[in-house]
């Protein structure tokens, strides 16, 4: 039962730590994606 219940735990961390690194991924592209914008904006002729 214990070795049950340390293999749940261990699944639940990693888990947890999956959907932090897809979260913080997804802002790191949404920040390029941004920079690309802003960076368009600025070079068109005005």
């Amino acid at each position: 039962m214990r070795k049950l219940f340390v293999l749940f735990a261990a699944a639940a961390a990693l888990t947890t730590a999956a959907c932090n690194t897809v979260a913080g991924a997804g802002k790191d592209v949404s920040a390029a994606g941004h920079a690309v914008t802003d960076t368009a904006n600025d070079a068109k002729p005005k």
